[in-house]
C-alpha cells in the first residue's frame, strides 16, 4: 500500500466528522475485526461514528471489543461518510449498501483484487493479507498509540484470513504487523481459543454431516461436500457454523482444490472454493459471478443441489486439466 494513499485517508477522516462504518454481509473475522478497530479509533479520536452489518455477528466474533455496537441497516442513522471494509464491490455490502451510496462522500478500504476503486476515496492493497492489515496502518497515523482492544480486533482480523497464518498470503510484513499487535496488548492465546478451540456442539454434528457428503474426484485431487437445509434443521446447527467447513475438504491429503456448498433458505447454494498451491479458483468464481482471491474464493449456484455440484464439478475439473502437470 502506497503510503500517500493511507495518509490522503487518514487527512479525510482527520477532517470530517460522522461516519459509517460498513462490514460485509456473511461477515467474517477480517470485515469484523477491521471494522470494528477502524470504529474504535473513530470513538477515541471524538469522532460521531457507527458500525453496520446486514447480518448479526456470529457467535464466534462476540467477543471482540464493541461487536455489541455493531447494528443493522435498519437501525442505522446513516452519516455523512461512508466507509466500507473488506467489501470487493457495492453488492458485498448487501442492504447496508444504501446507506454507502447515500452518504456525500465515501471510502473503500480493502484487499481483494477484484475491487474497482468504486468510492471517491480507495485504499485497495491486493498484497495485503487481510483488510486488517491496512487497518492497523492506518490507525496507526491517526492514534498515539493502538491500544489493546483496537489490537485484538486487528489481530483477529490478520489471524482469520492467513488461517492462523498457514496460508500462502502470510507475508513478513503480515507477521510483523501481527508481532506489534501483541506488543500492543493482543491476547494470542485467548484469540486463538475463542476463534479455534471452543466450538458449539451442532457445528460439530453439522460437520459430521459434511464429512459424511464428502466424495473425491480427480484421482482424489479435487474434493466436494455440501450441507442442505435439512441437514441445518436436524442439527440445530446455524449459518454460520459452516464457516471453516471447506478447510476439512480441503486439508485431505493429495487435494488440491475443494468446493463446499451451503444450501440457502431461497434454495441457491453459497459455494466455498480453496486450493492448495496452484489452481485460481478466484478466476472461477470470478467467471460465475462471485469473486475472492486465487485460493479463498466463492460464489453463488442456482438450481437443485445435484446441477449446483455439477457444475463445481465441472469447473474445478477445468481448472484443474489446465495446471495437471504441476501436480
Amino acid at each position: 500500500m502506497q503510503e500517500d494513499v493511507l495518509r490522503s485517508i487518514a487527512a479525510f477522516i482527520k477532517e470530517n466528522d460522522g461516519f459509517t462504518v460498513i462490514a460485509h454481509t456473511s461477515p467474517d473475522g477480517d470485515t469484523l475485526g477491521a471494522s470494528l478497530a477502524l470504529y474504535g479509533t473513530l470513538k477515541r479520536m471524538g469522532k460521531r461514528a457507527e458500525i453496520v452489518c446486514e447480518q448479526p455477528v456470529p457467535h464466534v466474533y462476540a467477543f471482540l471489543p464493541g461487536a455489541d455496537a455493531i447494528c443493522l441497516p435498519e437501525q442505522a442513522v446513516g452519516m455523512e461518510n461512508a466507509i466500507a471494509i473488506d467489501c470487493a464491490d457495492l453488492a458485498r455490502m448487501g442492504a447496508a449498501g444504501r446507506l454507502f451510496q447515500a452518504a456525500k462522500r465515501t471510502c473503500n478500504i480493502d484487499h481483494h483484487i477484484t475491487n474497482d476503486s468504486y468510492a471517491a476515496f480507495n485504499a485497495v492493497d491486493a498484497e495485503a493479507a487481510a483488510t486488517g492489515e491496512i487497518i492497523a496502518a492506518l490507525a496507526a497515523l491517526l492514534l498515539p498509540k493502538i491500544d489493546d482492544a483496537i489490537a485484538t480486533c486487528l489481530y483477529t482480523a490478520l489471524l482469520t484470513d492467513t488461517g492462523n497464518f498457514a496460508y500462502s498470503n502470510t507475508r513478513p510484513e503480515t507477521l510483523h504487523t501481527a508481532a506489534d499487535l501483541l506488543a500492543c496488548g493482543a491476547d494470542n492465546t485467548e484469540i486463538n481459543r475463542q476463534i479455534y478451540r471452543t466450538v458449539p456442539f451442532a457445528k460439530q454434528k453439522l460437520l459430521a454431516r459434511a464429512l459424511d457428503h464428502m466424495e473425491l474426484y480427480c484421482e482424489g485431487k479435487l474434493g466436494i461436500s455440501y450441507v442442505t437445509l435439512a441437514d441445518f434443521a436436524e442439527t440445530g446447527a446455524k449459518e454460520e457454523d459452516t464457516e471453516g467447513m471447506i478447510d476439512s475438504v480441503r486439508d485431505i491429503e493429495g487435494v488440491e482444490a475443494a468446493a463446499f456448498l451451503r444450501e440457502t433458505p431461497s434454495g441457491s447454494f453459497k459455494v466455498s472454493l480453496r486450493s492448495k498451491r496452484f489452481a485460481d479458483v478466484g478466476a472461477i468464481a470470478h467467471a460465475l459471478g462471485g469473486g475472492g482471491h486465487k485460493h479463498a474464493a466463492g460464489y453463488t449456484a442456482f438450481g437443485p443441489l445435484q446441477e449446483a455440484q455439477a457444475q463445481a464439478l465441472a469447473c474445478c475439473t477445468d481448472a484443474l486439466r489446465e495446471i495437471w502437470k504441476e501436480l
